[in-house]
Order: structure tokens, then sequence, then C-alpha cells
């Protein structure tokens, strides 16, 4: 193995943790299994045992409830080393029986590195109880696990992470549970990382002592395991032949950490495989939900957009103000031979008249927010409605209120763009009026003046407006855009209500996507990021190169 496959696996392990696989896809709960017992291999196993190849060899002693395995290690050490009884669970912490003399293998961070040790004693839950006994040759030491089907989830998730940590299995069962489910996940495991595997059959009838190793020797065969050694007790001579093969024979225990090493190595890509098809899944899933999201809002900003467009934004308040101060007669006559008067007009309004002024600017802040918040409420509805449809949305949002509605943080955000957007069409117009033939004239009528007939400009189209909504709207388009023509020009008129309008839509824009990030911060949590799946398929080939 050469020397850069310890940072290449490291590399796999920090990749793997990267892997954000939290959307509800088909397949997505092995995924996780997968990926989390291959970054338990990687960090208790792997990288350890490359490290330490000459640390002794471990063989975990695993089963089910009441198999026999504290008993069973007693025996083979000569000794009580871990409690054996009736209470279930009677293991509650692994016990670690080895030589005095490799008592520094086990101290440190040789095995389980996140686990403590504790020597005499009672120790605690989830810490290892090291018990060195001269019955046991060095270089080898066995540890005796929490049972695998344990009423304790923490003794469950525990046996499982020693097992995953170990150079070979010492696996008990009894001719009463040897066909249960739960043994052979773990079984079906040990041949998916490629770990020596060897079966203890414990309790068998003497009636039945041909039938039934010989139907679990068949089990294993169908199951892809038929290395496995099946060793029969109540006769604890194969038991103990097989540990006194190990205990006098360096090159033997040699060959089994190479043959379990070379087995997860070996099953690495395949393993990993999976976890990339379910980030490719989780992604075209998020992409979905994305897109759906994105559909929503877009379409919402073409809503605001038709409304600003089509002289909409000139009904209620907006319209009520104009039309207080100018007339419809008024207005109309003005647009035959009386600019001038209209100009002067406006001119009371926006300098004689302070308050009508705020009034106006005040409707068309209030008119522009209303149309905003209608439609990114129709968005919002939309998005949620869409993924409740699809698994993993309805995932997202359960337990999740208030996305099926626009944010509370919308409304005062919306005034405050429009006031800003009010800013910056008041700069324009000083922009505008800054030459020396614009600025008499812009004098007459004032930048307030000017600048709020730009907005007017902006707004007032006949589209949408109906009776006599159009006579005051067609009147107040065509009178904002004489009175700015004489002040400014045609051209420059068109600009300025270009860039005004322009500005508008890109702050609208900017208010709607706002809204939509709300869905998208659910999917930037649970959903694998696409630099991550490249990450993880270059440390896949990272390994094949170094293996």
């Amino acid at each position: 193995m050469r020397g850069d496959l310890l940072p290449a696996l490291a590399r796999l392990r920090d990749d793997l943790r990267a892997v954000s696989l939290d959307l509800a896809v088909p397949g997505a709960e092995e995924a996780r299994r997968t990926r989390d017992d291959l970054i338990a291999q990687v960090d208790d196993y792997l990288l350890p045992r490359l490290s330490q190849m000459d640390a002794p060899a471990l063989i975990v002693v695993g089963g089910s409830t009441g198999a026999g395995k504290s008993t069973l290690l007693n025996s083979l050490v000569g000794s009580v080393v871990s409690a054996a009884g009736v209470l279930r669970p009677t293991t509650r912490r692994p016990v670690l029986a080895f030589h005095p003399d490799d008592l520094e293998w086990f101290e440190g961070a040789r095995i389980l590195p996140g686990l403590p040790r504790a020597s005499g004693g009672e120790a605690r839950p989830g810490t290892v109880q090291l018990a060195p006994t001269e019955s046991l040759p060095q270089g080898l030491a066995l540890l005796d696990s929490p049972d695998i089907d344990s009423i304790l989830a923490d003794n469950r998730a525990l046996a499982g992470q020693l097992l995953a940590a170990a150079d070979g299995w010492l696996f008990v069962t009894t001719a009463a549970r040897y066909a249960d489910a739960v043994p052979w996940e773990f079984l079906r495991a040990a041949r998916d990382r490629g770990t020596a595997l060897s079966l203890v059959l414990n309790r068998v009838p003497e009636d039945a002592g041909r039938e039934v190793p010989a139907h679990l020797r068949r089990m294993l065969q169908d199951e892809g395991l038929p290395e496995a050694d099946v060793l029969v007790v109540p006769a604890l001579a194969p038991v103990r032949a097989w540990l006194d093969d190990l205990a006098s024979d360096a090159q033997a225990r040699a060959a089994l950490v190479r043959r379990t090493l070379r087995g997860a190595l070996t099953s690495l890509p395949a393993r990993a495989a999976t976890v990339e098809s379910a980030a490719v899944e989780q992604l075209s899933a998020a992409a979905e939900l994305r897109a759906e999201a994105d559909a929503a809002y877009a379409k919402a900003g073409r809503e605001v957009e038709v409304a600003l467009r089509s002289g909409s934004l000139l009904r209620g308040e907006v319209l009520a103000r104009w039309h207080e101060v100018v007339g419809t007669g008024d207005v109309m006559r003005s647009l035959e031979s009386r600019v001038g008067w209209a100009r002067d007009r406006l001119k009371s309004l926006v300098s004689g008249r302070p308050a009508a002024e705020d009034e106006l600017r005040e409707a068309v802040e209030n008119r522009v927010e209303g149309v905003v918040q209608a439609a990114a409420e129709r968005a919002a509805e939309r998005t949620a409605r869409a993924w409740r449809e699809r698994l993993a949305g309805r995932a997202l949002l359960e337990g999740m209120t208030g996305l099926d509605r626009a944010s509370a943080g919308l409304k005062p955000a919306t005034e405050e763009e429009v006031r800003a957007w009010q800013a910056v069409v008041l700069d324009l117009v000083r922009e505008q009026g800054a030459s020396k033939r614009a600025t008499a004239r812009l004098a007459s009528l004032g930048v307030n003046g000017a600048g709020l007939t730009v907005m007017l400009a902006v707004f007032a189209h006949t589209g949408g407006l109906t009776g006599a909504e159009v006579v005051v709207a067609g009147g107040t388009s065509a009178l904002s855009q004489k009175v700015l023509e004489a002040i400014f020009g045609d051209q420059a008129v068109r600009a300025l209500a270009g860039q005004a309008r322009e500005d508008l839509f890109a702050r609208v824009e900017h208010l709607l996507r706002r809204e939509a990030a709300r869905f998208d911060a659910l999917l930037d949590v649970a959903a694998p990021e696409a630099e991550s799946f490249a990450r993880l398929h270059g440390a896949l080939n990272a390994i094949r190169r170094a293996a």
C-alpha cells in the first residue's frame, strides 16, 4: 500500500462528512447509514490500523442479547473479566481483555479514539473497561461488546461502532436465534466491510447437532459469506483451538489483519458509490424544489411588472391625490395649449402645499408595497403547495409555519426600498437638470415636483384601467410627459423614465428573491452541495490510486 493512502482516507472521511443527505427521497435512510458506517470504519479502524500495523490484532466478541458473549470471553481467558448474568442487557460497557505487555497499545487512541478508558473498578457506560490478563498472548486482544439488539439505543450504536473497529469478529449466536433478522444485518455489514468473521453457534441441542450448523453454513453461503468459520458450542474446544491458532502464530494474526484491511479497502468504492448515487438523487430533488420556488417568485415578479407598467398602480389613493390637485378637465385642457399652466399647478402641489407632496409620495409607496405584498403572498402559497406535492418538499415543510405567506419583514423592507427608489429618482432629476438650459426650467417646477412627475410617468399608462380612470390616467401620462419634455427634452425624458422604471424593477426583484430565500434556506441545510459531491468523487479516485 502506498504512503499516500492515509491522507487519501482522511480526505475521504472529511468529504463523506460534508455530504448532507437529509432530503426525504427513496433510499436516503440507507445512504445515510452507509455514509455513517464508512466514516466510522475509516476513523475507528482503517486510519488507526494503517498507522500501526504492528498493533495487536483486535477480535470483537459480538452478538445478540443472552447469546453468551460474556460467558464465552470469561471461559476463553479463564477468569471473570466481563460480567454475565440474567439481567438484560448484561454488558453495558465494552470490556477489553489483552496481555499486560500490550497495555501501551490500548491506553491511548489505538482503537476508538473517541471513547475514554477505565482500569479497575466499575466503568461508566460508554467507557472501555481495560482488563489485562496473562491468559491471552501478546499480540491478541478480545473485546466484549454490548448486545447488537439491546433495548438501549446507545448500547446498539456502541456495538456497531466496536464491530466497525475490529480486525475480526467472533460473532456469538444460538441455535434458537441464528436466523433472526438483526444478527444478519450485522453479518451482512461484515461482508460489505470485508471483515474477517467467525461464528460461534451456542446452545445447540444434541438432536440438532448436525442439522442446525449445516443450515447456518447454507445461509452463510447464500449471503456471500462462504469463508466464515462456524464454531459449535457447548464444547469449547473448537473456539479454544481457533483462538490458540491465532495466539501461537504471529503470521496468522498478520494475515487476519491484512485480510480485513484488504476487504475494507476493496469495499470502499462500491459503498461510497452508494453515497454518491444518493447525493445525485438528493441534488436532483433539491433542483426540482428550487425550480418550483424560482418559478413561483419569477411569476410574482412578472405580476408586479405588469402592474407597474399597466397603469393599474394609479388606482386608489395615487389617482385620488392626483385628481384632487389637477382635476380631469383641467388636465385635458392643459394638454391642448397650457403646459406652463399645468407646470404651475404641479409647482403649487410640491412647493405651495408641502403636505400634498408627502401625501402623494406616501400614496405611491403604499401602492407599490401593496402590489409587491400581494404578489409575494401568491408566490409563497404556490411554492408551498407545489412542495407539498413532493415527498421531499412535504418533509421539509413539516412543522414549519408561515412559509405559505409572505414574511413579516416584507412590508418594512418594501417601504424602505420604495423610499430609496424615490431618492434615486430625485438624484436622476438633479443630474438631468444640471445643464444651464434645464436648470432654469427645472427651477420653475422644482426637483421634488419634477421627481414626482417622473414617478407618475413610470406608472401612468392606460392598460388595465377602465372608464373615467382611463381619462385621468391618460391625462396624467400625457401631462407628465409634456411637462418633463418642456424641462429636459423628449430624449432625456425617455431616459429618465426608463432608468427609474428599471431601478424599481431591480428593487422588486431583490425583495422577491429575499422572500424565496426562505425556501432556499431549507434546501441549503438538507441537500448536499454540488461541490461536496465533486469532492467525494475526487476522494474516491485518490483512494483507488493509493490502495
